[in-house]
């Protein structure tokens, strides 16, 4: 079997990719960045880019399932235009994908598509599925709504469609986990806000993991992609000082500091998630890193 990926030299496209090697699945995949392009056995790299609609049809060649990752990250200053652009990577890439498609050709039959846990609102006491219809009435949730629209054109090809709702992802390198931890390691660790909010995490390696059963099992429809016992922040916090052995007593961060630092991306750090894994784990899915102590264990 051949995929082709976008997003793969990515945190989560690099985890997938080895995974999928080791399995005997043939790669191609989509990058912005001529440099990064590369040509070895079972992996291959080819040119596109989003905002000008080119892209190497090459690609396509033998593929049977997309696998859509590409995204700017949502973890920088949100000032306009990097607003703009966190939204216009996502439903330009999906779109030139959907267009080369119904032009050209081709056998795939499946798409694979990233999403996010960030189109749940913002919840205390919510336990949210996938049968859930409310978007969170917020810039991230418009832009995963925007998001999930553009893959459902997917359809109209009588393509398989599946959107893998994702939480925090946890990884040794790069991603959320490591800038938490390196103010906690120097004893400034601090819960934001109430340290109430719930937040979603799945370990980089299960979350691979993840995207090989759907492959395999040809699963469609939405997943949510998070380990089956999410924690709050201050529990979160607590768990990682514990594990680098840090001293932890420092005061919560108010919300408004966290607004004077970061603007409007500030709404990532409040907002609160409890997500539910079951729909996934009812198709015999198995978690590696369950717990939130045997992830931070193997990543730290």
């Amino acid at each position: 079997m051949k995929v082709l990926i976008t997003g793969a030299t990515g945190l989560i496209g690099r985890e997938l990719s080895e995974l999928l090697l080791q399995n005997g699945v043939g790669i191609n995949y989509l990058s912005t960045s001529k440099s990064k392009l590369r040509t070895e056995k079972n992996y291959k790299g080819f040119y596109w880019n989003p905002n000008t609609g080119e892209i190497d049809k090459n690609a396509f060649e033998e593929v049977e399932v997309i696998i859509h990752l590409a995204g700017a990250s949502v973890s920088e200053r949100w000032t306009k235009s990097y607003k703009e652009e966190i939204i216009n990577s996502r439903v330009l890439s999906t779109r030139l994908l959907f267009q080369t498609l119904s032009k050209n050709q081709n056998q795939v039959r499946h798409i694979i598509a990233a999403s996010a846990i960030g189109i749940y609102p913002s919840s205390y006491d919510k336990v949210y599925n996938e049968e859930n219809k409310e978007v969170d009435d917020s810039f991230l949730g418009d832009v995963v709504l925007k998001w999930e629209e553009e893959v459902a054109q997917f359809k109209r090809l009588s393509l398989l469609v599946t959107k893998v709702r994702t939480g925090i992802v946890l990884a040794k390198e790069g991603g959320a986990l490591q800038k938490m931890v390196q103010p906690i390691k120097f004893g400034l660790g601090a819960a934001f806000g109430t340290g109430k909010q719930y937040q979603s995490w799945i370990h980089n390696h299960d979350l691979a993991s993840l995207y090989y059963f759907i492959l395999l099992h040809k699963l469609e429809g939405i997943y949510n992609a998070v380990s089956p016992y999410p924690v709050t922040n201050n529990d979160f916090t607590v768990a990682i000082a514990k594990k680098v052995k840090a001293p932890y007593f420092m005061p919560n961060i108010p919300k408004f500091i966290l607004k004077l630092m970061l603007g409007e991306m500030h709404e990532i750090l409040l907002s609160s998630q409890n997500v539910s894994a079951r729909k996934i784990l009812g198709k015999g899915f198995q978690f590696q890193y369950a717990s939130l102590d045997k992830a931070l264990q193997n990543l730290l």
